[in-house]
Formats: structure tokens, C-alpha cells, sequence
């Protein structure tokens, strides 16, 4: 069986926590892979499921936190600041290079739903990746936003509103729920979100609901979809057909711009391709993708 263990890496002063996998029978170099998860979700949402698949197939994996979420540092907590993020991304591919072992002229990137949308941004700031599977990812904020409905956005917008004079004073952030029912004050608010997220949770885990407000506001301004042009490595899109959270048209047009990009359709919501039969047919075309271009 692949071996899994806790390791940290440093983000700009804050421990960032992470899983690292080996494969059996290890003998470097081989190439790396660097996982990270969507809007407001920890590694144990379903990531180490991927991970174990690629670890299989003879890759190092890399499974992270972001900064004030889960197992990482950072406070306040539950803070989602998108260039934070990035910066994460950053970091965790300079501690796979690294790793012992690794191959750091061979790293890969694995990113979902809000993450599938930081790993279109990271390939573009870092030529040396070699290879990106962008899943069911966040591209268009505009159209995202559109997805909560007239009376959603505006309860997300006064709640954004709040906790941007709350920060400016120092004081403790205005919290808007993840997922929320249709209509409500959510960042996900769709019909099949409260399932569909929350569902991802495991039995025990100490999850948090919500995240500042503030994000509300700069959701709506940030397409990381723009940036596809600028990737010159290959880049897969798995793209779900039904997804309700990240509407797929802007990701398709964005997809079509990617020097090297593949796009692989699924007839799959946003949250139904991370489990069951829907989970197994991505992943298996996801593993070959990085098993052909980073030839493990």
C-alpha cells in the first residue's frame, strides 16, 4: 500500500499542514503531484481518494490546507483570501521539489472546484509545471455569482459589506455560510449544494460551515479562467455538464484558449463527480492524462 504521513511547509510565516504519499516499492526520482481542494474545504474532504489513485500509478502526492483552514495555522480562522491562497499554491510547489526523492522538473497539479481555478493561475505564474488537471473548476466569477439568484447575492453582498467595515476596524470578521439552501445568504446556494457539499464532510470531523464575508465581494471580481491562455503545459478540464456551482459555458470558452489544453466532458454536478461511478470514470482519465505527459 502507498504510504501516507503528516508533513508541514512553511507560507509566508504560517504552517501550512499536508499529506505526503509514496508509492510502493519507492525509488526516486519520480514525479510530483500537489492537491489542493475548492471553496472553504479541507484535505479531508474526499482528497486523499485521488491522491491514493495517483500514488498507485507511481506518483509522489502532495495533498495541502490552505492558510486559517483545517489542520494549517493563519488567523483569524476561516479567513478565504484568494492571493493568500495563491501564495499557498507557491509554496507547496517549492516543498514538493524538495521532497526526497522528487523530481522537481516533473510536477503536476491537481486542483477542484475553487482550487480548479488557483491551479489555472499557478501554472501560469510557474512554467515549470508540467502538467494540470483543472476539475469542475471556478473560472468566471461573474457567472458563479449569477448561480445564488437576485435575493441570494444581495443578502452575500450586505453580509461582504459588513465584514469589510468589520476588518477595517479591527474587529471580529462577519461570518456568510458555505452552503446554504436556494436563496439564502450562502456562497454555494444551489439545490444540490447542502447534499452535495456538506456530504463531502467525513463522520467526526470538526468542520466550519462558513468563512469571513468578505470573499463575497472579490468572488465576484476574480476569473481565473482568463489566465488558461497564458498555461503552456498541458492542462486537462474536467468539465461537469450539470454543475450548478461552476457553470460549465465559461470554463469551455476559457478550456478552448489553453495552448495545450484537453477538455473531458462529464454528465456529472458539481459535487457527484467527487464520489461513486462518476468519481471513478474521472479519475481514471485524470490518471492517464498524468501518466502520459509526466511519465512516472
Amino acid at each position: 500500500m502507498p504510504t501516507r504521513t503528516d508533513v508541514t511547509f512553511d507560507s509566508h510565516g504560517t504552517t501550512c499542514a499536508a499529506w505526503l504519499y509514496r508509492p510502493d516499492g519507492f525509488e526516486g526520482p519520480r514525479p510530483v503531484i500537489v492537491l489542493g481542494h475548492g471553496l472553504g474545504a479541507v484535505k479531508e474532504m474526499g482528497l486523499d481518494a485521488y491522491a491514493s489513485r495517483f500514488t498507485a500509478a507511481g506518483f509522489i502526492c502532495l495533498v495541502f490546507d490552505y492558510r486559517h483552514f483545517g489542520g494549517s495555522g493563519g488567523e483569524p480562522r476561516q479567513l478565504l483570501d484568494i492571493d493568500r491562497q495563491l501564495e499557498d499554491w507557491s509554496e507547496a510547489i517549492d516543498f514538493a521539489k524538495s521532497i526526497a526523492g522528487a523530481d522537481p522538473t516533473r510536477i503536476g497539479l491537481f486542483g477542484t472546484s475553487f482550487g480548479g481555478g488557483h491551479v489555472i493561475v499557478t501554472a501560469a505564474n510557474h512554467p515549470e509545471v508540467g502538467a494540470v488537471v483543472s476539475q469542475c473548476p471556478f473560472t468566471s466569477g461573474s457567472a458563479s455569482s449569477r448561480t445564488l439568484g437576485i435575493l441570494g447575492l444581495a443578502k452575500v453582498s450586505a453580509l461582504a459589506t459588513a465584514d469589510l467595515a468589520a476588518a477595517a476596524a479591527h474587529a471580529d470578521p462577519v461570518m456568510v455560510p458555505l452552503a446554504g439552501k436556494p436563496g439564502s445568504a450562502a456562497l454555494m446556494n444551489a439545490a444540490d449544494v447542502i447534499p452535495g457539499y456538506l456530504g463531502l464532510v467525513p463522520d467526526g470531523l470538526d468542520f466550519t460551515n462558513a468563512v469571513a464575508a468578505r470573499v463575497g465581494a472579490a468572488i465576484t471580481l476574480h476569473h481565473p479562467g482568463r489566465r488558461a491562455k497564458d498555461v503552456k503545459c498541458p492542462i486537462m478540464f474536467s468539465v461537469c455538464d450539470k454543475d450548478s456551482v461552476a457553470p460549465p459555458g465559461p470554463t469551455m470558452k476559457y478550456a478552448a484558449l489553453a495552448p495545450k489544453g484537453e477538455i473531458v466532458r462529464y454528465p456529472f454536478g458539481h459535487f457527484e463527480i467527487y464520489t461513486g461511478s462518476a468519481f471513478e470514470k474521472a479519475i481514471v482519465d485524470q490518471t492517464n492524462f498524468f501518466v502520459r505527459v509526466l511519465k512516472p
